[in-house]
């Protein structure tokens, strides 16, 4: 795990990110509908999980951006940008309705995240253990699938003044609506990190991802 440390007084956001970090400790979050068409036509194409994919454009998109892999060092109260930021993604177990974290590491090649993600998922089946380990995976995004309903918002709270930078991310179940495949997808992030732009980028990056992705 690398990371370069911000220098605040040359940082692009350092008022705002004082007034969010001091004075109005908050975190911000939406809930957006994304077409996911042509990523759920080239999963059934080519015979791979839809899941895995998404997950992947997810990953892509928030590596992207260094406003979305800062990290907070409470030891020496800086602030950083880690060089990439993998999702924490969350396997459910139908019959004792509890699932298990899963540790994926991102990586840019495609086929080798989605050889590496199958396996983990695999192996956290084997397991029913709530095992989060956040200390040695401070670089790791939260990313969770509620597959039961395509729901119309959803809202993560974090006690205030709570200095936690990675993004949050939810999604629900696609439905069709006027020929498209639509689904819910929901970002929350720390105010002090990220304003209204920042945060609606999440879904433009993610929409042009799999626009890029798909026509490959």
């Amino acid at each position: 795990m690398n990371y370069k440390i911000i220098d605040m007084d040359k940082y692009y956001r350092r008022d705002v990110f004082r007034h969010f970090s001091q004075d109005c400790k908050c975190s911000i979050s939406m809930t957006s509908r994304l077409d996911v068409t042509k990523l759920e036509n080239y999963s059934r194409s080519t015979g791979t999980k839809f899941y895995i994919n998404f997950l992947y454009m997810l990953a892509k998109a928030l590596n992207s951006r260094e406003d979305y892999r800062m990290g907070y060092l409470w030891q020496t109260q800086q602030i950083i940008v880690y060089d990439k930021i993998n999702p924490a993604q969350y396997v459910f177990h139908e019959d004792v309705e509890s699932c298990t974290p899963v540790y994926t590491e991102y990586h840019n090649n495609y086929d080798r995240f989605y050889s590496e993600c199958e396996k983990d998922i695999v192996k956290a089946k084997q397991s029913q253990k709530y095992a989060l380990d956040m200390g040695n995976h401070p670089n790791w995004f939260d990313a969770s699938y509620i597959s039961w309903l395509s729901y119309d918002s959803l809202h993560v709270e974090l006690p205030d003044g709570y200095l936690y930078f990675m993004p949050i991310v939810n999604w629900g179940r696609y439905h069709k609506e006027n020929g498209r495949l639509i689904m819910p997808v929901s970002v929350r992030l720390n105010h002090a990190a990220a304003d209204g732009y920042l945060l609606a980028k999440v879904f433009l990056l993610l929409q042009e991802k799999i626009v890029e992705f798909t026509r490959e």
